[in-house]
Formats: structure tokens, sequence, C-alpha cells
């Protein structure tokens, strides 16, 4: 329908767009852009902006519209609802309207909507509200006669869809028969919305990774075409989940309405529920007031990672049926619900250039440049491309148009690059030969991903290693960051580690920006980490795979760090859990004799040494009551923290571990457990103890 051109020409006239005011002489462009987008949402199935950036174009559209000198056209998108139809399937009329919802992004926005809603249905008290989650996945309608499933649809232009029953049939959580009939109702459309768990959605992407096929971008394209499949049976294997939010019909066998009979959402969704149908869930999804509503919502947001379901947002629906009523709808919403957006998870920018980074065990790491973009709270410019393998499975080039988002809200992710907007002005990342701070060959052995500098002096190896001693993750010395560590060794007074310990306070305090308390306060902090038990300082010396764990089984077999320098191969194997590749770095690490100088500075310097009580092994009697099992904790405890809990089981003889697998013999269940608790429970061979059970077995 677009060429690659047209394509190209319309993402760059978006993004000029989302940044200015547009005049009124653009209306007809914002008409088309908008078409644009709506086309590669719902029919390409591959979108271009998120569902953020589309509202906001959206929310421009109609502040054009309200000038009266504004002729609105009559293919514009807020006079009808936006189509996914296609040419595969029949199309057929829904029973009612499905409508989109208009958006609220805070607060005020709802306040906005209550006032609305009062001066609508002429109510002067507080409304009760209904807030559900807002799914992020394929709309569906179902129609129900006689108490058995007859047509299923998908969203189409609003009045009428595809017919997809077939499809529907083969996803499991549509029952094929209900018993509308107990109710009064002999025929029935319900709303819904075809999803993918978060988890099946990744095992789908690496089973495609593996045959070689194209990623899916998100869990919505996933379902969305999942719905519309040739072959019911890829439908089944898309592994489809359908909740159901509404009953938009509902009428007896004399054809009169029964829906206001029903009273209030609330009772509805417990209907539907205990008809057999999937419907979303909260603790608290019925509000008195508007306030509680947007309380509700914003606790949406705070678990939506938790969740096993992508949702983008919450929807908030009046309760009472007869005060929907009331309100009505425009052509594209009901005026009874709007939906509460949350933050942006996925944005489009564009890839600016690569800079390559050095660890401090030698790794290089490709970085991102890209276009800064606003995305889940934060502005996003720079991306960890991670390794060389990761580019060429991405096949990412300076200039592409790429989609990121921000997993778990926290770490940025190129997901895919846009190769439909490509130009041919897109040139290749080269990945670097030699060490760009010591001009050393880079090595990678088969069993590594990234390509590594094995030159220990290597200026940039030095500065990071030092940056990583001072950390948190190691000596933790606090108020020691990075900005310090990359001034002094500026100015010549950090080599390497060792001269974190011998630093001239005298001469810090006279600094720019320092002072005499600063340089007092740095000192106390290092002069605390001098006495930080041994296994602290290991994982701080930055051998390679030698991390926390590592460490800490390290530090309960030795008395001195020094005792390192005569352990074999075999010495170090024979302690559990530490393999063979641990020990030849270590040995590699303690046979260079700059390494011991270095150590040696530190011991003159009153840095610690020898073991220490929390250094020595937990004594745990052979009778303990977890002796040999091994245990993970999910979801909140409400009797202590997670490292509480962690600490009270290793005492009594269990081992933590962080996944659960064939391995795990315990699961300690606390509020909110997500997926480890349903994965656990596929898992035959898992005890499941709740808190309280956990805390009676101890005694």
């Amino acid at each position: 329908m677009y060429s690659k051109k047209e394509q190209a020409h319309l993402f760059e006239l978006t993004k000029d767009y989302l940044k200015s005011n547009i005049e009124i002489k653009a209306y007809d462009d914002l008409v088309q852009l908008l078409h644009f987008h709506e086309w590669k949402y719902y029919v390409d199935n591959s979108p271009l902006i998120s569902d953020f950036e589309y509202d906001q174009l959206y929310q421009k559209l109609l502040k054009l519209e309200s000038h009266p000198s504004v002729d609105v056209r009559a293919d514009s998108p807020s006079q009808r609802v936006s189509s996914d139809l296609s040419n595969k399937f029949d199309s057929v009329k829904h029973l009612n309207s499905m409508l989109s919802l208009d958006n609220s992004y805070n607060a005020e926005d709802l306040i906005d909507f209550d006032k609305q809603i009062k001066k609508l249905s002429l109510s002067e008290g507080d409304i009760s509200y209904f807030v559900e989650p807002k799914l992020d996945g394929g709309s569906i309608a179902l129609v129900y006669e006689n108490d058995f499933l007859v047509r299923a649809a998908t969203r189409g232009n609003g009045t009428e869809g595809e017919d997809i029953t077939l499809n529907a049939r083969a996803i499991s959580s549509v029952p094929l028969s209900a018993s509308f009939s107990k109710y009064g109702i002999y025929k029935a459309e319900l709303r819904g919305e075809a999803v993918i768990a978060k988890d099946d959605f990744e095992k789908k992407n690496k089973a495609r990774t593996k045959e070689g096929k194209d990623v899916f971008a998100n869990p919505r394209n996933a379902a969305t075409g999942g719905l519309r499949m040739k072959d019911a049976n890829e439908t089944r294997n898309r592994g489809l989940a359908v909740f159901i939010f509404q009953l938009a019909f509902a009428e007896d066998k004399d054809g009169n309405d029964v829906l206001q009979k029903l009273e209030s959402q609330d009772k509805i969704m417990f209907i539907l529920g205990e008809l057999g149908f999937k419907i979303p869930s909260a603790k608290k999804q019925l509000c008195k007031n508007i306030n509680e509503a947007f309380n509700a919502c914003k606790e949406w947001e705070r678990i939506r990672d938790n969740y096993n379901f992508e949702i983008d947002g919450a929807v908030v629906k009046v309760n009472e049926i007869e005060l929907q009523n009331k309100c009505g709808s425009t052509g594209h919403h009901p005026r009874w619900a709007i939906a509460f957006k949350f933050k942006a998870k996925q944005a489009t920018t564009t890839l600016n250039d690569v800079e390559f980074q050095i660890g401090k065990t030698g790794a290089i790491t490709p970085v991102a440049k890209v276009e800064p973009v606003f995305l889940a709270g934060v502005t996003v410019s720079s991306i960890s491309l991670h390794n060389e393998e990761f580019i060429k499975q991405k096949d990412l080039r300076i200039g592409d148009k790429v989609l990121i988002e921000r997993a778990g809200d926290v770490i940025p992710y190129i997901v895919k690059s846009m190769d439909d907007l490509r130009t041919g002005d897109e040139k290749k990342i080269d990945f670097p030969k030699t060490c760009f701070s010591c001009a050393s060959n880079l090595d990678k052995s088969e069993e590594q991903a990234a390509w590594r500098c094995m030159n220990p002096l290597c200026p940039a190896q030095k500065l990071q290693r030092i940056i990583f001693h001072v950390s948190k993750s190691a000596m933790n010395i606090d108020g020691f960051g990075k900005s310090y560590v990359e001034k002094f060794y500026e100015l010549g007074w950090l080599n390497d580690i060792s001269d974190v310990y011998n630093l001239d306070y005298d001469a810090i305090a006279n600094l720019e920006g320092f002072g005499k308390k600063s340089a007092d306060n740095l000192k106390s902090s290092v002069d605390a980490a001098k006495k930080n038990p041994i296994h602290k300082l290991l994982v701080s010396l930055s051998i390679h795979h030698f991390g926390k764990k590592a460490s800490k089984l390290m530090a309960q077999e030795i008395k001195s760090v020094f005792d390192l320098q005569k352990l074999t191969e075999e010495d170090f194997v024979n302690i559990k859990d530490i393999g063979p590749v641990v020990a030849e770095n270590v040995i590699a690490w303690f046979s260079i004799q700059e390494n011991i100088e270095i150590l040696k500075r530190m011991d003159s310097y009153g840095v610690n040494m020898t073991q220490l009580e929390a250094d020595r092994p937990l004594e745990v009697d052979e009778n303990a009551v977890f002796i040999g099992k091994t245990i993970l904790f999910t979801g909140s405890l409400q009797t202590m923290s997670r490292k509480q809990a962690q600490k009270l089981a290793e005492e009594n003889g269990a081992k933590n571990i962080s996944a659960v697998s064939s391995k795990l013999n315990i699961l300690v269940v606390g509020e909110k457990a997500g997926s480890k608790l349903k994965k656990a429970q596929t898992l035959n061979t898992v005890e499941i103890l709740t808190e309280e059970e956990f805390m009676a077995r101890l005694n």
C-alpha cells in the first residue's frame, strides 16, 4: 500500500509533527498521516510509533478540528473507529458498535472525566467506578446464542469486523458454550482481548530465532496476528489467551434488552467469571469515587511488570449500567469509560552512531547512540548492543530507524530495525579488531560472545577496574563515585587499586569543589573499607568469572588472600561450585607478580587480607529442617525481608537459588507471586509453601 520511500517520508513527517504545533493548512496532511499509522498498526501489524505518540497526533487533530475555519473531513480518524479489515476473512456486523476509548494520562484528566460524568448523569454525589487492566493485544467480539458460541469477529471498523469463528474455537480460554440462559439471556455479545503471556512470548521468540524466522516485535503483534491466521491450528499453536472485559449486548428470547437488569459492571464481571470466561482481576476493582479509581490505576502501573500479560494502561468505567446509559457514547468512544495510559515502554528513534567501550575484564561492548527519545519516564540516548553477534542478529546499521523499549521500565533495549524505512544511505557497523586504548589485538574464544583486550596493563581496563573496586558491588566505599575516580586518575593520583588507600587528603581538600569536609568524609569511607571481609576484596579484584558467589566460597576456604598463590587447579575444583574456568582465571591472576605487589601495597596501607567472622562458613546442624534442599522466595513477604528469609533458610541447611527449574526443591510464596509460582506449579518436583508454612516448618 505504501512504498518504502513513502513510509520513510511519513515517518520523518511524524517526528516533525510530534515536536511542533501543527498549522491549520496542514490538516489534510495530518489526516493522511494518521491513516498511515492506523494501517501500520491494524493491518500491517508493524507499528512505527508508540501508542502514546499516536495519541499525541490524535489530540493535535482534535485541536485543529475544533477550529471554526476547519471543515472536518468525513474520513477523519475522529469520525470513525480505526479499521483492521483485510481481505482474508468475510465481514460480519457487530450486534453493538465496538468503540475506542478516550485516553487520560494523569489525575487531572480523571477528575475532568468525573466532572463530565456527573454533568451527563445529573449526579451530585460520588460516582462508583470499576477499574480493570487495559490488556495490550488483539480485540475480539464473541457472540453466544442459546448458550453456544456461534460467531467471533475482530474489531474491524467498529461496526463490522472479520469473521474468525474457527480461530476463536481453537483458543482454549474461549468457552464453546456458557449458561447465559440461567440469567435470562438468549443472545449475548462479549468484548475481549486476545493476548500472549510474557513467558510464552519469550519462548516463541527464542524458537523463531533458532528456526531463522523474524522475531515478533512485541506480544501485541504476536496476538493480533494469531487471531487472523488462515489455519486455525496455527492460532492454537500461537498460545493465545482471551480475557473478557465487557458484556456489550444481551437480549432475551423475545428480543428484549436485559442488559440493564444486570445493574452494574462489577456484577456483570462476576457473572462472566461464573460462566467460565477468563476475566482480568485485581484486589481493588470497585472504587467508590474517582480518587480511589486513580489510586487503583497507579497500583496497576506499579505492578505491570509482575503481571504475566502486557498491559499499557487501566480502564475506568462507570459501574452502574443505568448511569452508563445516561452518559451514552460519541461516534468514537463511550462517554462512561476512559483509559488511563501508562508511560510508554516502546518508541521509535534513529541509530546515529555506535561507540565501543572497554570493561574491567577487557570485554568490548558496543553502545548505540540514538536520537534522544522520551520513554517510560526518562530520555534515552544510549543503549547497549551487548556484542557483535547481537548487531548481526538484529541486522543493525548506522542510520536505521529502530524500535526500542525499556525492559522492566529500566534497561533500554533495541527490539528491531525498521528495514522498511531504509533509504540506502545506512552504513554497516564495523567491529574493531584492535583495542582503541592500548592498540593490542582483540581476542574472542569460541566459548565467549564478546571480543576482549587481553592486555592487563591496558589503561582503559585499569581505570574501569578502579571504578569497580570502589563501587557498591565491590568494596562499597561510600561517596567514592566514578567522577572522583576519573578525576584522580586524570591527575595521576590513581594508577591501580592500591592507590585508593594511599591518597593525599590535604591535596584533595584543595581541589576545586571539594574542601576539607569532603576530603575528611572520603578518608573515613576509605578507612572503613579497609576493614571489609576478604570476600569483598576478592570480588573487587575484577578477575573474570570470579563473582560474589565464588568469592564467598573461596573466602571460607583460606585464612589469607595470599594463600591463593599456593592453590592448584585441583584444590580449586575440589571446592563445591568452583569450576575449572574460575580456577584457571584465579590462578592466572595470582601468577602475575604485579598483581601480588598491588596486594602487598594494600596490605601495607592497612587493608584487611585475612579471614574475618563474616567470611567463615556457616555451621549448620546435620539434622536441620532444610538440609540439602534448594529454596527460592517469590512475591512480597509480610513478616520479614527477602534477605532475612534467605538467611534463615541458609541457617537451617537450605541453599538459595535464583530460578525455578528441575533443581528447585522448595518455593516459598508471598503476596502477588507471579510467573515463578505458575512455572513451579507445572513441575511436580517443587514443594510450594506459604510464608506461614515456611515459618511453621522452621519451628
